[in-house]
């Protein structure tokens, strides 16, 4: 199998793919936010360990059609990222180029010496979903692809009162009379920090938050990956995407959120609370007044990330499945 004569394969840097996400004019439908070059290039750099980075730039002529974030190791590709702190993946893809992207990909990979594509996880809406696989069984490569987690999300509505309206009565009842207990115990304070500065001071109180939470969160937050989180914090800050959202009770840090707002969609990316107010529900308030600051801000869509858990279900997410595909191109 050879590339298409009029298509290019480039091997690009973070400086280049970022050059291209700023520049419009490349018209590449950036949608998945864990495919944003601040973020790859933050967790390249403390998870990369011995695999190589193969950011594959695909050309049609002078037009740049998209960009695959690969990373291999011996000779097996995947999308560049991990489960445990990327909630899915994708390719970037200019708009309707998404099957003549990996028909011209695929070969190149090939005489790289790649025989596997171990893909996940990638949404069902996702553009590697909707194109790689089809490409591949026109191709009549052997194809595993299996459920593996879902996604939730929650379609915004234009008002506070709409959304609680939507929710069911005993829902809407529940978080009315936790607000009203909370206001009772103590001055109630959400306060967000997006500026670059406020972050570099105010991200180690939300990992102290994060580490209160549960034994199994301290462990998680091992020093590389509070490492991470602190660069992670700082770029996209950087970037105006990050915004940390805090619970105050008098004037004391009691919960907090860490979300990521990219163009209509407001992610709920991590959160931590002191165990000590768990009694007030402030974990889940705290993402319930996330939703409401997303309301106000003119957002779309929330979206709480990895998971099924059940709160997320009763605030009215919805579930979107993830898969892992892996392809045998040998």
């Amino acid at each position: 199998m050879a590339l298409n004569k009029p298509y290019t394969v480039t091997t690009e840097t973070f400086d280049s793919i970022t050059d291209y996400w700023l520049d419009p004019q490349h018209n590449l439908e950036w949608d998945c936010l864990f495919v944003v070059p601040g973020w790859l290039k933050v967790w390249w750099g403390k998870f990369a360990g011995d695999q190589l980075a193969h950011l594959c730039a695909v050309r049609h002529q002078d037009e740049l059609i998209g960009i695959a974030p690969l990373m291999v190791q011996g000779k097996t590709a995947r999308l560049m990222g991990d489960p445990d702190v990327c909630d899915f993946v994708d390719v970037i893809t200019a708009p309707g180029r998404g099957r003549a992207f990996f028909q011209n990909l695929i070969p190149y990979i090939q005489k790289q010496g790649v025989t596997h594509l171990d893909i996940g996880a990638v949404r069902a809406d996702s553009i590697t979903l909707r194109n790689l696989i089809a490409v591949a069984e026109e191709l009549s490569y052997e194809i595993v692809c299996d459920p593996e987690d879902v996604t939730m999300v929650l379609d915004l509505p234009a008002s506070w009162d709409d959304f609680l309206n939507q929710l069911t009565g005993k829902e809407r009842h529940e978080i009315r009379r936790k607000l009203r207990r909370l206001n009772e115990a103590a001055q109630v304070n959400f306060r967000v920090v997006e500026n670059p500065d406020g972050v570099t001071k105010e991200i180690d109180t939300f990992l102290a938050l994060f580490k209160l939470n549960r034994s199994d969160k301290s462990e998680f937050m091992h020093d590389q990956r509070a490492a991470f989180f602190r660069v992670l914090a700082s770029e996209m800050a950087a970037a105006g995407i990050l915004k940390l959202f805090f619970l105050d009770l008098d004037d004391v840090p009691a919960a907090a959120v860490m979300c990521f707002d990219y163009r209509s969609t407001m992610y709920l990316y991590n959160n931590g609370y002191d165990i000590r107010h768990k009694s007030l529900s402030v974990g889940l308030l705290s993402k319930v007044f996330s939703i409401k600051e997303s309301i106000q801000r003119g957002k779309t869509r929330y979206d709480f990330l990895k998971g099924p858990e059940p709160y997320k279900r009763r605030l009215g997410g919805k579930p979107v499945q993830l898969y892992r595909c892996r392809i045998h191109l040998g």
